[in-house]
């Protein structure tokens, strides 16, 4: 796998300033707790990151958050992206500044992830976020600057997966990612209770207003946010999505 240094990764990532939202809250849905945050889709500090420059995955936010600091930059926002296997590479597409190091997989297949239809989150090489079904996705063939795939789609054109059953048994943490209907607003969510994946789903599509979301993965679900003064431990992460601050740099 092709690994950015983190210094150049800032470095091309654009300067940009804290607008005074607050990014991430707590809530209730249907009696459950959540937080959730959101940034505009076309965030510059938007990124994925996988791999430390010593080529091992960083596996948590603290280390991360170490590498980007001594790029000269800030972690502001970051969460878990994806299902991996046990040596924690990605199980589908992954996509980080332009190099593929997973392919696409398109075919169904056991768990989470092969419960189609499933998805894959990405940024375009003009950086703005979409979520897109995994074959509209191939489809498209698009040039992706970062992308991620997980599984199973959470909603799809408005529609909940197929598969969701409102009394659903199974409740696990589970974190996801969401885009706006006008495309202008990203929306991640973590379930702070165990939840189903039907009333995970509803979460994006009726109190966030997301048309299309994707889930991300559950148990190892975790969430660092300063801002709450948040930072969850856990066990050992693959992919990690994350918001980037750079200080502005003067012209020279």
């Amino acid at each position: 796998m092709r690994t950015w240094p983190i210094l150049l990764l800032l470095l091309l990532l654009p300067a940009c300033r804290e607008d005074g939202t607050q990014a991430c809250e707590t809530i209730r849905f249907e009696d459950q707790p959540f937080t959730v945050c959101h940034f505009a889709a076309d965030d510059p500090g938007l990124a994925l990151f996988h791999t430390h420059a010593d080529g091992a995955p960083f596996a948590d936010f603290d280390r991360l958050a170490d590498a980007v600091a001594a790029g000269g930059g800030e972690l502001i926002f970051a969460m878990n992206a994806g299902m991996y296997h046990d040596d924690r590479r990605p199980v589908g597409l992954y996509v980080e500044d332009g190099q593929q190091s997973a392919r696409l997989v398109t075919n169904a297949g056991p768990g989470n992830f092969g419960l189609l239809p499933n998805g894959v989150f990405w940024v375009d090489s003009g950086g703005a976020a979409h979520v897109t079904e995994t074959l509209a996705f191939d489809a498209l063939a698009p040039d992706v600057r970062f992308a991620t795939q997980s599984g199973p789609m959470l909603v799809i054109d408005g529609a909940l997966h197929p598969a969701f059953n409102p009394d659903g048994t199974s409740r696990k943490r589970r974190n996801g990612v969401g885009l706006s209907a006008d495309g202008d607003t990203l929306w991640f969510a973590i379930s702070d209770a165990p939840v189903n994946f039907d009333t995970f789903a509803r979460l994006f599509r009726d109190r966030l207003g997301t048309p299309d979301a994707l889930y991300l993965d559950g148990v190892v679900s975790r969430l660092y946010a300063p801002s709450l003064n948040r930072d969850d431990g856990g066990m050992d992460m693959g992919p990690i999505v994350a918001i980037v601050r750079t200080p502005a740099r003067n012209p020279r």
